[in-house]
């Protein structure tokens, strides 16, 4: 069997992300990452670093490194933009920021409507609508999800994205989507990793030819610094992965990526890390068994890092689960 990287309508199947990205480090490293084959980059107006990973872009295109056509661009609408007279003014502030005229993908980033926060008085928006409150809360507003799509399907109808879908929905979420989209979703973008496998969703996006995006396909790599996972639960130390890298000659992260993408979703390895790079991108050049594929599923535990069941109370004072 032959892989490549492309993936779903000339999405490659391997990108960057720019989560917790620090601001004086992405304009280098976005360069960086086109330089070394990235074409997939994957970023949202919550990460507060899109100025400068729009300065990345221009310098790589400017340098000949590539073109914009070149490019796959995503990027999210944040929760504060979810009424429908928000959307475009939410998408129009990242595409200034990332200096470009389109995206090649919009998603919502999250099923979760919050207070709006003029831009002018705080970008990135976050979580909470008043920071320096008494007593700071998150504050949910009653918007349906289908008010905020079809404010979606609108960007795609002005030709200002190519493409829309979501982030974080459950199997329920995309029942319901499905039902009432004009203009059908074009991407899934899920946490998925190893430990999270999440079959019943990965079989439920094929029957409706959604494709799916993994983001913390390495799992909690991203999160122990945030004191959300311990070392204890980074999938790249499990026996099972070792055991693999080892006979195939690769690393632990190309062996979980490998797993990714030959299971069918495209993966956005977060690294602040140019050496990292090439590493990341390097997993087309060989192929899991069967019996390595079936390993490393059965290592899922059902963890989810990036739970707003867990996190929402605990750092924003509302307890806001999306998931059961």
């Amino acid at each position: 069997m032959t892989f490549t990287t492309e993936f779903t309508s000339s999405m490659p199947q391997v990108g960057i992300g720019l989560w917790k990205i620090d601001r004086d480090k992405t304009a280098e490293l976005v360069r960086a990452a086109i330089a070394a084959g990235y074409r997939h980059i994957d970023s949202a107006c919550d990460y507060g670093n899109e100025i400068e990973a729009g300065q990345g872009i221009a310098d790589a295109i400017a340098a000949g490194d590539c073109t914009r056509e070149e490019l796959w661009v995503t990027s999210k609408l944040w929760n504060t933009f979810h009424e429908p007279d928000r959307v475009r003014e939410g998408l129009e502030k990242t595409l200034a920021d990332l200096q470009l005229d389109y995206l090649d993908l919009y998603l919502v980033h999250f099923p979760i409507a919050l207070q709006y926060v003029p831009i002018s008085e705080r970008y990135p928006p976050e979580w909470l609508p008043d920071p320096d409150a008494a007593s700071p809360a998150m504050t949910p507003i009653s918007v349906p999800l289908a008010d905020t799509w079809r404010a979606m399907e609108a960007l795609v109808d002005d030709g200002l994205v190519k493409r829309i879908g979501v982030c974080n929905y459950s199997t329920g979420l995309v029942h319901d989507l499905m039902s009432y989209a004009r203009i059908k979703p074009a991407m899934l973008q899920v946490e998925s990793h190893p430990y999270l496998t999440q079959e019943k969703l990965l079989r439920l996006a094929s029957m409706y030819d959604l494709p799916m995006t993994a983001f913390s396909p390495l799992g909690a790599s991203s999160y122990k610094e945030l004191d959300m996972a311990t070392e204890q639960e980074n999938v790249l130390n499990a026996a099972v992965v070792t055991e693999i890298a080892t006979k195939h000659g690769k690393s632990h992260a190309q062996v979980v990526l490998r797993w990714g993408v030959q299971r069918g979703t495209a993966v956005i390895p977060k690294t602040s890390r140019v050496e990292r790079l090439a590493e990341n991108i390097d997993v087309f050049d060989f192929a899991l068994s069967d019996d390595e594929m079936a390993a490393i599923a059965g290592m899922n535990l059902n963890r989810r890092f990036n739970d707003p069941g867990v996190f929402t109370e605990a750092a924003f004072n509302r307890f806001h689960p999306i998931y059961d």
